[in-house]
């Protein structure tokens, strides 16, 4: 992918948005997003979104984002899967609902 002087990819000029899904969860923002390329391959974004508080007392955001090609679902949703059931099996208490 080539990277030009407006810090844009190439596909993300013919990305179609295909579904999203954001989580909110105390200061950070996470959005997970299904694109679709032109060619019609999907791949996900995963974007945190934090908000600072800074020294003069406004608010800045910082942003972090990975994408996630097709060829990587499979070994990835493993990898995820597996290191979540270790966190459920030794640490269950947090996945409880805290309101």
């Amino acid at each position: 992918m080539a990277y030009d002087n407006h810090r844009r990819y190439e596909h993300e000029d013919s990305e179609e948005q295909i579904y999203s899904k954001v989580v909110r969860a105390g200061k950070r923002t996470y959005f997970f997003d299904v694109k679709a390329t032109r060619g019609d391959d999907y791949f996900i974004t995963i974007t945190e979104s934090r908000k600072l508080q800074n020294n003069d007392g406004s608010v800045s955001y910082t942003r972090n984002k990975m994408h996630l090609y097709k060829e990587d679902f499979a070994k990835f949703s493993e990898g995820l899967n597996e290191i979540v059931d270790y966190i459920k099996e030794h640490k269950p208490d947090y996945f409880e609902h805290k309101e």
